[in-house]
């Protein structure tokens, strides 16, 4: 019978898998005052969710691209719960062309997203009109490589946003194009995004992305610009927080 020395470092737990939630945020000017604060809140409520739902299979790491008077990596990928939030701004135009450079060479670096990583989701949240240049890495966003492959989700914030930007990014998804008029409706994008990500963490196949219809909240879409009255009220009422 061999005599085989005891090696503790061979009985490692097995080590959590990456989900990666990558956020494309508009910080132009045009997002200042009430809206910044709100996308401040609901980002932040969606980053504590994650941290508590972390479990020993599925970690969610985020990362935040911002984009207006400049294209920054705001927080790079990392594990939800290890991240102190830094408040964001607003200024500036809104450079998504290279926003979404940034966003893809991100994804397609398997030291940034290791292949063990599970399918990423990939959130654009704008409120205004791209500036020229967009086409080209949309495009290549949508159709090349690993970054073809994420899951997209595509919010547009008040009524200036650019909804055939929008609807392009998450071509091909089950997601409907996410629409907030007010904090609200912001938050309730935010919570169908959050609950989009954390029930692939319970899934016995997590690179499933859920139907729409299984997710518990219905948010706002933007077949709500078409329901006139529909937006005066809500506008009107205090107890939505009603601004833009």
């Amino acid at each position: 019978m061999s005599n085989i020395p005891f090696d503790p470092s061979k009985f490692t737990a097995p080590k959590a898998k990456p989900l990666p939630v990558i956020l494309l945020l508009d910080v132009s000017g045009s997002m200042s005052g009430e809206k910044i604060r709100n996308l401040n809140d609901a980002v932040r409520d969606m980053l504590n969710t994650f941290s508590d739902t972390e479990n020993s299979e599925t970690e969610i790491h985020v990362a935040i691209i911002t984009f207006g008077a400049q294209v920054k990596l705001h927080q790079p990928l990392a594990s939800a719960s290890a991240i102190q939030w830094q408040e964001l701004s607003a200024s500036g135009s809104t450079p998504l062309g290279t926003a979404l450079e940034m966003a893809k060479a991100m994804i397609e670096d398997k030291e940034v997203v290791p292949s063990r990583a599970y399918r990423p989701t990939v959130v654009l949240v704008s409120d205004g009109q791209p500036d020229s240049g967009w086409e080209k890495p949309l495009n290549k966003f949508i159709s090349d490589g690993r970054s073809g492959k994420c899951d997209r989700i595509a919010m547009a914030i008040g009524a200036d946003a650019d909804e055939k930007v929008l609807g392009k990014f998450f071509e091909g998804t089950t997601h409907p194009l996410l629409y907030a008029e007010n904090a609200k409706q912001l938050r309730d994008c935010f919570k169908y995004i959050t609950m989009s990500v954390t029930i692939r963490t319970k899934s016995q196949t997590p690179n499933n992305v859920p139907e729409a219809s299984a997710i518990d909240i219905q948010p706002t879409t933007i077949e709500a610009r078409q329901d006139k009255s529909k937006t005066v009220t809500q506008n009107s009422s205090a107890a939505d927080g009603g601004y833009w």
